[in-house]
């Protein structure tokens, strides 16, 4: 039982860990969102999110994980930065 509450505490650490790198790509996002909406480029840019999910998925086959399984999280992953180009929260909760 000690083995699995020690597995677990690393899965929690790692989970920290993957919080982290999700605020700071949402940090990215929002500075990206707010420079398309200066030079009026559209948010959306389907050729990139292709790519990135091509990338994704043969970098998934590598490492020995579901490649579709990990195009469901990164659709996840890459709505959540799409949600935050097009809305800063900051700027939602100052208006």
């Amino acid at each position: 039982m000690e083995r699995i509450q020690s597995l677990r505490r690393e899965i929690d650490e790692i989970d920290e860990r993957i919080l982290h790198f999700l605020k700071d790509r949402v940090k990215i996002c929002k500075t990206i969102g707010a420079t398309k909406r200066e030079h009026g480029i559209p948010i959306r840019d389907q050729q990139r999110e292709e790519e990135q999910y091509r990338h994704i998925m043969k970098r998934a086959s590598e490492l020995g994980l579901d490649p579709l399984e990990v195009k469901a999280i990164y659709r996840e992953i890459i709505a959540v930065g799409m949600h935050a180009q097009e809305f800063d929260r900051n700027e939602r909760c100052s208006s």
